[in-house]
């Protein structure tokens, strides 16, 4: 969430690189994500190869944004 809080669009790949983990691994990450209304599906085409990127939805900003602050709290030590 972090890569997508930081960046207007970012595609699978570009994802996959950064984040180093298999395409099975990340594409279940994603598909719990977009089910939950946290980031958005782009597909579309560069040429004749598909395109998907991602972005971040409002609801996915304010979650991630929750627990910044929950994990901001807890090194405090404060509620």
């Amino acid at each position: 969430m972090s890569i997508l809080a930081a960046n207007e669009e970012v595609s699978f790949n570009d994802l996959k690189q950064m984040l180093e983990v298999t395409d099975g691994n990340l594409a279940t990450h994603l598909v719990n994500l977009e089910e939950n209304s946290l980031i958005k599906v782009h597909k579309g085409f560069i040429g004749r190869k598909t395109n998907t990127t991602y972005s971040i939805t409002r609801a996915g900003e304010k979650a991630f944004n929750d627990h910044i602050q929950a994990l901001e709290r807890m090194i405090r030590g404060t509620k």
